[in-house]
């Protein structure tokens, strides 16, 4: 609970008078202390009551590409069943606030909010929670509290079509050229034997020799592979115009063009950083949230 400038004013006023009154026998004094103090305290118990709020939040879509359109939309219900809600809300939106309109939401009713989100520069833009701040009739007291959970936008870099692919090509046992994966053809390793594996797998000369049954692992040699390399190194992007260096935006948008492309038919494909990331965001999945 925070307490305003006026209603520290009040409420040092309402002090002086009560001291000042009782010191000297005047009674208009120490009623209008009192009075003062009444309101400061009847302040405190307006302020202090907590609004029943559900609030459910939904982004449309959740991971877009860097300037394409995202929104977000906001649902707040008063599930209270006496008072209706008339309060002051704020949505906080990539260190933006938002205002959120909660005048005479009744019990049981709610309030859908949308907005856009600012998709101008790659990364997870979080939204929320949401920020409700109760104030008395007088303004003296002012307490903010906190609802719902924040939502992750996920913006990506900017993906440019690419017709193909390129994909590397293995040698095959018969000597044939091909890109296409034929099956587990190449030994690898041996492990040991789980429920479920062929019985035609099982090398058994190993076995015999180490007493418990040994399986060979083959690997496919002829199954393309993609890695893309990125250079994220602060030294190899030196030019920098507020904070954001378009060499690397570039280098960004060429790496997630190559792994849309892969994913899209269907190739394996691996993101390497040549220097250490930062501990990745909760919720990640994929090279493009990485990038």
């Amino acid at each position: 609970m925070g307490i305003t400038a006026r209603g520290v004013g009040l409420l040092v006023a309402a002090l002086v008078l009560l001291g000042a009154g009782f010191r000297y026998a005047y009674p208009e004094l120490t009623v209008l202390g009192a009075a003062a103090a009444v309101a400061v305290g009847y302040a405190g118990v307006t302020a202090a009551w907590r609004p029943r709020l559900s609030v459910e939040r939904r982004a449309d879509p959740d991971r877009v590409a860097r300037g394409e359109p995202a929104a977000m939309e906001l649902t707040v219900r008063n599930t209270g069943r006496l008072r209706a809600a008339n309060l002051v809300a704020e949505d906080r939106c990539a260190g933006a606030l938002v205002p959120v309109p909660l005048l005479r939401l009744r019990p049981g009713r709610d309030t859908v909010v949308r907005y856009a989100v600012p998709t101008q520069r790659r990364g997870v833009v979080p939204v929320g929670p949401l920020r409700v701040v109760r104030r008395d009739p007088l303004g003296l007291v002012a307490l903010a509290r906190g609802y719902g959970d924040a939502v992750p936008v996920w913006v990506h870099p900017r993906i440019h079509p690419l017709s193909a692919v390129p994909t590397g090509a293995g040698r095959s046992l018969d000597g044939r050229t091909d890109s296409v994966p034929h099956g587990s053809i190449t030994f690898d390793s041996l492990r040991e034997y789980v429920v479920g594996d062929e019985l035609r797998r099982v090398h058994w000369r190993t076995s015999a020799r180490v007493g418990e049954l040994m399986v060979r692992e083959n690997v496919d040699t002829s199954l393309p592979r993609l890695v893309v390399v990125l250079d994220n190194r602060a030294s190899a992007h030196p030019g920098r115009v507020a904070g954001v260096a378009e060499s690397f935006e570039s280098a960004c948008e060429a790496a997630a063009s190559v792994v849309a492309a892969a994913v899209r038919e269907d190739l394996p494909v691996q993101l390497l950083l040549v220097a250490p990331a930062e501990a990745e965001p909760a919720g990640a999945a994929g090279p493009l949230d990485r990038l």
